[in-house]
């Protein structure tokens, strides 16, 4: 099977806000846009935003890495996103490595630091 490219896809009640969450707080390309499907690319993944999303929170599996997580979660909530799990002070002696977050679609999302 020889495999084109691959898509995660999230839902969203509310495509633009979606779609300027992605864009501006990830610094995502707006690849293609429409009310059912769209997609934006963050660092040479592709996510597809689906329309009809009912804004409930949902577990996506989906993270991005980071240089600095603390940083990066005010950002996220400045954006309008959310955090569920906020990064944790000094972890073995290390700068904080992860946040727990969702998005303004009820996405939950995961904000990461490399380790070690």
């Amino acid at each position: 099977m020889k495999v084109e490219r691959v898509k995660y896809i999230l839902w969203a009640a509310d495509m633009e806000r979606a779609l300027r969450f992605y864009r501006d707080l990830f610094g995502g390309e707006v690849r293609k846009q429409s009310e059912v499907i769209s997609e934006v690319v963050v660092a040479g993944a592709v996510i597809g935003i689906h329309g009809g999303g009912e804004g409930k929170r949902t577990w996506t599996g989906l993270s991005f890495q980071i240089p600095d997580v603390v940083e990066g979660a005010a950002a996220l909530v400045a954006a309008g996103g959310q955090l569920l799990r906020e990064p944790q002070p000094e972890e073995d002696g290390e700068p904080p490595h992860l946040a727990m977050c969702v998005d303004p679609e009820g996405n939950e999302i995961m904000l990461t630091r490399k380790r070690g």
